[in-house]
């Protein structure tokens, strides 16, 4: 498993809107489709179920959803330090 890579996509990106920022990353491994991951100022991952076939189509959604659904749909809690 040592040389299982990952491809980042150059559409990674920070967004913020309303105070919030998040960063959103786009990746995938050798042979599959794109994931799309969503990571908050608070270190919180939201990960979408779905794949997709391209890139764009994944930095496409996660802009819908900030757009529609507001980029606090994607904000979790703050880390409580122990």
């Amino acid at each position: 498993m040592d040389d299982y890579q990952l491809v980042t996509s150059s559409l990674c990106r920070s967004v913020t809107a309303n105070g919030h920022t998040v960063r959103l990353e786009i990746y995938r491994g050798p042979d599959t489709d794109w994931t799309l991951e969503a990571v908050d100022e608070f270190n919180n991952s939201t990960v979408w179920d779905d794949l997709f076939a391209t890139d764009q189509a994944a930095l496409d959604e996660a802009l819908r959803t900030i757009r529609d659904e507001g980029i606090e749909s994607l904000i979790g809690p703050p880390s409580s330090v122990q």
